[in-house]
């Protein structure tokens, strides 16, 4: 350090960052605008599993934040997911290009820098863009997400969950759209009014508005969303075989004209991993960092009771080892309740041309512990490719925050030719699992071979309860009192021969 007014600060924000296990590299301290080779700033691996948030304004260089970690979090081994919605971060499979800013900013920050892509998979939803199609069945994908899709409100959100439990108890498999219409349809028709009375809270003309958003939303193009072959979101997990962690990228360019779609189907992902999961405690590092990009969209116009599940997944997801970081561009963007679950923060520059963004600024800067900097002046004059930091130490108590110059991507920063992008999703030995859907009999099927209502299915023998069992809640109660559907469904139809047990957001628990 040199011997100038500057010394103090910079050496313990310095201290603040050295770590003695595996940590990312992310750059260098930055102050008095000159950047600081011999303070690096890191973020331990150990510490990536209590979350984190990248934000600041369009162009300052959120999507280059991502590809850096992910790029080192391959690296160490750490598998990785990617919400891609520009299209921008196919780049990470290929070498980057090197240049004069390339070079400038290793030198700036103390770099070796290294071109090299990493080992990734390229998904598409519902096959729609160029990947290996995501899909899920509407069973799995549950009532409180497919409500947060069709924009119903809590009322309507709790007569679908009804519906789901309806079809789970009559062995209608609901594997698509067409399934769930299918149901909705004969409850509201002539031959279904007496079945709709045995469903109790549930009203013809709430069934009428769900079965209306259901129509409507097929005919928006995205039946193709939900069905079969479903994903396994173990797929997620894996390792190449030279160890580094696989980099998942969901291509999203196709689908950003439905952005409550994408946003939601993301949070299916994280929940389907929350449930298949075991339990794992503290570890050297994560077993999956999730970026969810575009943040602001999954929390737009949400329940109360999607929030409690957004909230509580992702607070309890951490103990089974997966990491998320949300993508967006302030702090306010995303709940109290989930912001203070983050512990690291990568907030790139704020504009403040309106009074309404330096009120967001103003927030901003409330959410930072006490620093040296003025951050108000610090935040609205950065770089693009610079940020305001803090992170968990090894301990697990804060960083001190660091103005820092970020480290350059070592893969393309951009995406790779169009038919090399074709050429390796069809290269994915997953490609042939998923690339082609299967219609297999289910709901609809059955009900429009019908001519009458369902038969109830043939009963197993119910195991007797236990003297001390207190008597169970009446349906209406678990369904619809819950408000995040904690609700034990039991189909033992010959059909289906097994529990449907469903999450915080009614999706269904798989055997795999």
């Amino acid at each position: 350090m040199t011997d100038d007014g500057t010394a103090e600060p910079v050496r313990r924000i310095a201290e603040g960052y050295a770590f003695d296990g595996p940590a990312l590299e992310l750059g260098a301290v930055l102050w008095d605008g000159v950047c600081r080779a011999d303070a690096p700033v890191r973020v331990p691996l150990a510490t990536l599993n209590r979350h984190g948030l990248v934000a600041g304004a369009t162009g300052t260089g959120k999507t280059k934040t991502l590809q850096l970690m992910a790029e080192q979090l391959s690296a160490s081994g750490v598998p990785v997911f990617l919400a891609d919605v520009k299209g921008d971060l196919s780049g990470i499979s290929a070498p980057g290009e090197p240049n004069d800013r390339v070079r400038e900013r290793s030198a700036d920050v103390g770099q070796e820098w290294r071109p090299g892509g990493r080992p990734a998979e390229f998904y598409a939803l519902g096959g729609i863009g160029t990947g290996i199609p995501v899909r899920a069945t509407v069973t799995d994908f549950g009532p409180v997400l497919l409500a947060k899709v069709l924009d119903l409100n809590p009322t309507q959100e709790q007569s679908l969950g009804l519906v789901f439990h309806y079809a789970d108890a009559k062995g209608l498999e609901l594997y698509d759209l067409k399934d769930l219409r299918a149901v909705v349809a004969f409850l509201v028709s002539d031959e279904g009014k007496a079945e709709l009375r045995t469903v109790g809270g549930l009203s013809a003309a709430t069934a009428g508005v769900i079965l209306r958003s259901l129509t409507a939303f097929e005919q928006q193009g995205a039946g193709g969303f939900f069905g079969e072959p479903e994903f396994d979101t173990a797929e997620l997990l894996r390792t190449a075989p030279d160890g580094r962690g696989v980099v998942s990228v969901l291509e999203l360019p196709a689908v950003q004209d439905r952005p409550r779609l994408f946003s939601t189907f993301l949070m299916w992902l994280l929940a389907d991993l929350f449930q298949d999961l075991p339990e794992v405690g503290d570890a050297d590092r994560p077993k999956l960092v999730f970026f969810f990009d575009e943040a602001h969209l999954l929390f737009t116009g949400a329940s109360k009771a999607f929030l409690e599940s957004v909230t509580q997944t992702v607070r309890l997801i951490r103990s089974k080892g997966v990491g998320v970081f949300f993508v967006t561009q302030t702090p306010k963007d995303v709940p109290a309740d989930v912001l203070a679950q983050l512990g690291s923060r990568v907030q790139h520059a704020l504009r403040a041309y309106t009074p309404e963004d330096a009120k967001a600024l103003t927030a901003t800067v409330r959410t930072f512990p006490k620093s040296p900097y003025d951050l108000e002046e610090v935040l609205t004059g950065l770089g693009t490719g610079e940020a305001v930091v803090t992170v968990l130490g090894e301990s697990g108590a804060p960083t001190p925050v660091a103005a820092v110059r970020l480290r350059a991507p070592e893969s393309l920063m951009g995406p790779v030719d169009p038919a090399a992008l074709d050429a390796a999703v069809r290269a994915s030995a997953s490609y042939g699992k998923y690339a082609r859907a299967v219609d297999r009999e289910s709901a609809y099927e059955k009900l429009t071979a019908a001519p009458s209502a369902p038969a109830e299915p043939e009963r197993q023998p119910e195991p007797r309860p236990e003297p001390a069992e207190p008597e169970r809640e009446s349906l209406v109660a678990q369904v619809v009192g819950s408000g995040v559907f904690t609700t034990l469904a039991r189909s033992v139809g010959t059909q289906l021969g097994r529990e449907i047990t469903r999450s915080l957001f009614g999706t269904s628990r798989r055997r795999r």
